[in-house]
């Protein structure tokens, strides 16, 4: 393309903006050889074909740093408090009032944790656990275990699993091994386990004791939420439970051993309180390996909870897995130190 395809400049009275002229010398107004013509309005200030510097902008203010994020419990704390205040004044209630109430409590509480479990297991693996094999052993084995001891227990439980291998013969043999294998699980790990909490309810201060278990494992989580959140920075099992540290451990722990010893030495008759101290550590460390316990569970079946029975809390089971494997090691150590009664 050529120049001559752009056109003629327009002059001054002719389309288009008129334009701004520097000239060197040409008194007769025509335009010199030297001329440099600028668009309207272009015109340097001063100087032949100088440029005029960009005038300098203004730095942008810098925005102000945001404060840390604060830690969040991850659940409705109201709510979790509000049922947890209802549970314990129900349980205290039963505990202390009428004992086969408190019977009839632990029953109802070990079948929902079953349902629980069974229902979760059904829908994230495609396992049919029977359910009322094993519910109805597991209200044999609390039955049995209150009135018989451990060996009424062991007897139960036998015949739960039993039980449970002939009613998964009504259904096609596909998977029945895996079936019953969850099934006999299911029944140890929800009514068996709960079976020692009413073995140590049937001794003469069975009330007591059954408020010691549930103290000393409440205040282990409490002291292990506690310490944990305020100073946790080291993970415990990063991979089971990615919000448990070590110094939430440490917490558990500390919180129970004195704990322990207090309770060991003013409600127990007999107790010492070196022996709470044994007794809160041992709490402690089961407590927390029964709440690992069900997370990994909760982490093979990809659930957070295992039900939303209780507001701020899951499930049942949610609630129940650091007391049931704690029962029956609070019930050999207080008949250690103390005796059945």
């Amino acid at each position: 393309m050529n120049d001559s395809s752009w056109g003629a400049s327009p002059r001054a009275g002719h389309w288009g903006a008129p334009e701004d002229t520097v000239t060197n010398g040409a008194a007769d107004g025509s335009i010199a050889d030297d001329t440099i013509i600028y668009p309207a309005g272009s015109a340097p200030d001063s100087g032949r074909g100088r440029k005029t510097p960009p005038m300098p902008t203004a730095p942008e203010p810098t925005p102000p740093p945001q404060p840390p994020a604060k830690k969040s419990a991850g659940r409705n704390l109201r709510a979790a408090i509000g049922v947890g205040l209802g549970l314990g004044a129900v349980i205290v209630a039963s505990l202390f009032i009428v004992k086969a109430v408190f019977v009839g409590v632990v029953i109802v509480a070990a079948a929902v944790g079953v349902w629980e479990l069974t229902s979760r297991l059904a829908e994230r693996k495609g396992i049919r656990a029977p359910l009322i094999p094993i519910a109805a052993g597991g209200t044999a084995m609390i039955i049995a275990g209150y009135l018989r001891g451990a060996d009424g227990a062991w007897v139960a439980m036998a015949l739960t699993a039993l039980a449970i291998l002939v009613w998964r013969m009504t259904e096609p043999p596909e998977n029945y091994l895996r079936d019953v294998t969850a099934g006999v699980f299911a029944a140890f790990y929800v009514p068996f386990l709960a079976t020692f909490v009413v073995m140590m309810l049937a001794a003469d201060d069975g009330p007591r004791r059954v408020l010691v278990f549930l103290l000393l494992t409440v205040i282990s989580d409490t002291g292990a939420y506690a310490v944990g959140w305020r100073f946790g920075k080291h993970r415990l099992a990063p991979r089971i439970s990615p919000g448990k540290t070590r110094e939430g451990l440490l917490g558990a722990i500390s919180f129970a051993m004195v704990a322990g010893a207090l309770l060991m030495q003013y409600v127990i008759d007999d107790g010492r309180w070196w022996q709470g101290l044994l007794l809160g550590l041992a709490a402690a460390v089961s407590a927390t390996l029964g709440d690992l316990g069900e997370s990994m569970i909760k982490r093979d079946l990809g659930i957070k909870d295992m039900g939303t029975l209780l507001p701020g809390h899951g499930g049942i089971m949610d609630r129940l897995d650091s007391l049931l494997p704690t029962a029956p090691v609070v019930w050999l150590l207080l008949a250690v130190f103390v005796g059945t009664g």
